[in-house]
């Protein structure tokens, strides 16, 4: 089934399943989002799904117009569209007097509702997750390619962490693009696919495995 939410990381935690075997959770808070607006391809050239999750302030008066419109009394945190190629996934857009909407399968969503993951996720279904991973700064070589380093022995006591040789001599002259080497780590987004669904509540999205970033970080 398509299903979208968006959500923030809440923690980590050990889970045991029906046979006894530990397995690594991530718990996903989900609670506060909506269904901002639905963005056709007639009008913006491309179709996707505005989503809305957490309470914030100090929105720009664009953003706050289309929530406004959209019925929805608190202000989100965060805002991101979801797009979706022509073809990709079943739904329908359906209308009910001036309430636009969509519906999959037997699911009518309408703008402004609140999306509850329960409805679209259930026990062993896999998602698709996005999110921004911890940045961690300028790093070395040693943390950020996991270089082995240089020797510790026969008077190398500056070498340890070093990267090593990184040039060509004459020819070419120069450090060829893509070289690892130092530079910032992390801040970047990741997807990980096949993420299996261990529980699904009204307000909770549970899955196994590590996801990226940090506790209040934003996932789609």
């Amino acid at each position: 089934m398509l299903g979208f939410i968006l959500g923030t990381k809440k923690n980590q935690q050990q889970f045991f399943d029906e046979t006894g075997k530990r397995l690594p959770v991530t718990l996903i808070d989900v609670g506060s989002c909506y269904l901002v607006a639905i963005k056709e391809p007639t009008i913006r050239g491309y179709f996707a799904f505005e989503l809305g999750f957490g309470r914030g302030k100090n929105l720009k008066k664009p953003a706050i117009k289309e929530i406004l419109k959209a019925g929805i009394k608190s202000p989100p945190r965060f805002l991101k569209e979801i797009k979706f190629k022509s073809g990709q996934g079943k739904f329908n857009l359906i209308k009910e007097g001036k309430k636009e909407g969509i519906q999959v399968d037997d699911i009518k969503l309408f703008v402004g509702d609140k999306i509850k993951p329960n409805i679209f996720f259930k026990k062993g279904d896999r998602l698709v997750i996005s999110g921004r991973s911890k940045a961690k700064g300028f790093q070395g070589v040693v943390k950020r390619h996991h270089f082995k380093g240089g020797p510790k022995t026969h008077g190398q006591s500056d070498r340890e962490r070093a990267p090593g040789s990184i040039g060509n001599r004459t020819t070419p002259g120069r450090i060829h693009k893509g070289k690892r080497m130092a530079g910032r780590m992390g801040g970047k987004r990741i997807t990980i696919k096949n993420v299996l669904v261990i529980e699904a509540t009204e307000k909770v999205l549970k899955v196994k495995g590590l996801i990226p970033g940090w506790p209040g970080n934003l996932l789609e």
